[in-house]
């Protein structure tokens, strides 16, 4: 029997204010435990949740950013169950009326192709304490500095049909939320985390298949893991003649599988009721303008410029505006260069600069060559003063720290490209002369030689001939 994979998912993505959503603690990451838990955040009695209004304004941007359909009206409900790290006892969600309601994001694949996925909803809540375990023999302790933490959590519909599509989608947010600045999509911190919910179903069969769920995974790779885990466990189960259950999974990176957490709530078992503490959240369009005017250009719009203006491939374009950092830093350069070279730019940035920063594990933000250095470096490729190869070992001196910039180098170290052409051939007749030999089976056909003659001129200037040139008069002389 041939199976359809379901999927959908259900990211929560920490919102970037400076203090929780319902009181004026700190969301600071990395503070002692319980050191930023308000009597708020605690829940102690004759306490009152009041809205952080910038958390309502960051949801609104998300909102316009994915032509989603914004409620004027949105309220905040209570879901109510017990664990240790939830001090009050339940959750203050938004459970009927979201503050954002249906959009979609358009996802590109490894092929090309291009996907439209469904946003079912994006709605407002605070985020609960974290267990920790591990610390004390035989006990678990509880940090709530956590809670109260504002959270947008963003459910897609059902449209997923693989692990690559859903990690494509949640990329796709997860660059969006960065360009948005509304979350740092920090994985390794818990700002960006997110549920799968997957199911498989015989093909062709419109009813959907019991699902599971897959809680709070935070990377890419075992997005990608887990949910490739979980369809293969549901197969093989119905294919045994058993049957899934709708039920919570972990998922388990060291041994690769899913394992049972527990038996799936229903909304009524959280029996959600409105908040009585909180008022409604009525959006004014006064302020929905004010988000939509706010918004910077978006990574789709970017690409499409870069394409259209620059005449940057759709890949090349696609890869510079994955993260806003990596896109802030091209245009950077770009300007520092005098707009020269758009390609060459391109190019530099995404081999051989991604290259060093993947090599080390660093970020674009902590690249120890600046735009300024990079474009300075660009600019003397394009002009001839110095080759691709020189520029490689310039680029290792900026990188280590050892120059101010390319001129500098350049001149302590005589890097200077010759295309005196005189010079150049002078070299290739001294190149040509001690390989005779080399050079008669050229001339009887054997044209692959050619590269041996570069290589040796090259060689002996060191480099610094002008790779064009050698190559016109080395061809020109063997000719001869």
């Amino acid at each position: 029997m041939e199976w359809e994979v379901v999927i959908g998912l259900e990211i929560h993505a920490q919102l970037a204010t400076k203090t929780k959503i319902f009181s004026s603690a700190s969301t600071a990451y990395g503070a002692q435990p319980n050191t930023q838990a308000c009597a708020v955040d605690l829940g102690l009695p004759g306490v009152l949740p009041v809205l952080n209004q910038e958390a309502v304004k960051m949801a609104v941007k998300f909102g316009l950013a994915i032509g989603a359909e914004m409620a004027e009206r949105s309220v905040f409900a209570r879901k109510n169950y017990f664990y240790p790290d939830l001090p009050k006892g339940y959750q203050i969600s938004q459970m009927e009326l979201p503050i954002v309601g249906k959009g979609e994001l358009t996802i590109e694949l490894e092929d090309g192709s291009e996907r439209i996925i469904g946003v079912t909803r994006a709605h407002l809540e605070e985020d609960a304490g974290k267990s920790i375990h591990g610390h004390t023999q035989g006990q678990t302790g509880v940090d709530l500095n956590r809670a109260g933490t504002p959270l947008l959590e963003i459910v897609s519909e059902p449209d997923m049909r693989s692990a690559k599509e859903a990690v494509a989608y949640m990329k796709k947010i997860h660059t969006l939320v960065q360009y948005l600045e509304i979350c740092d999509g920090n994985m390794q911190e818990g700002s960006f985390r997110c549920d799968s919910n997957v199911s498989v179903r015989p093909k062709g069969q419109k009813e959907l298949g019991t699902r599971a769920e897959l809680k709070n995974i935070n990377s890419f790779r075992n997005v990608e893991r887990a949910i490739n885990v979980e369809i293969e466990r549901q197969i093989e189960l119905i294919e045994d003649g058993g049957m899934v259950v709708q039920e919570t999974r972990l998922y388990d990176a060291e041994k690769n599988e899913t394992r049972s957490m527990r038996s799936k709530e229903e909304a009524n078992d959280y029996r959600y009721f409105p908040d009585p503490d909180l008022l409604p959240v009525v959006l004014e369009q006064e302020m929905i303008d004010e988000m939509r005017a706010s918004l910077p250009e978006l990574p789709d719009a970017k690409r499409d410029r870069f394409v259209s203006e620059l005449d940057l491939s759709r890949y090349d374009a696609s890869v510079l505006t994955s993260s806003r950092e990596l896109a802030n830093y091209f245009e950077s350069v770009l300007a520092a260069s005098n707009n020269n070279d758009p390609k060459l730019c391109a190019n530099w940035i995404i081999t051989q600069l991604s290259g060093a920063l993947n090599k080390t594990s660093l970020e674009i933000d902590d690249s120890p060559i600046s735009a300024k250095q990079l474009a300075g470096l660009l600019i003397r490729i394009s002009d001839n003063t110095i080759s691709g190869k020189i520029a490689k070992q310039i680029f290792d001196v900026l990188w280590n720290g050892e120059g101010d910039d390319a001129d500098s180098i350049i001149e302590e170290q005589g890097l200077k490209q010759v295309t005196d052409s005189g010079a150049i051939e002078a070299i290739v007749d001294e190149v040509i002369a001690n390989n005779a030999d080399q050079a008669t089976q050229y001339r009887a056909g054997k044209e692959q030689l050619l590269g041996f003659f570069v290589g040796q001129v090259m060689k002996a200037s060191k480099g610094k001939a002008n790779p064009a040139q050698v190559n016109e008069i080395l061809k020109a002389k063997l000719a001869g």
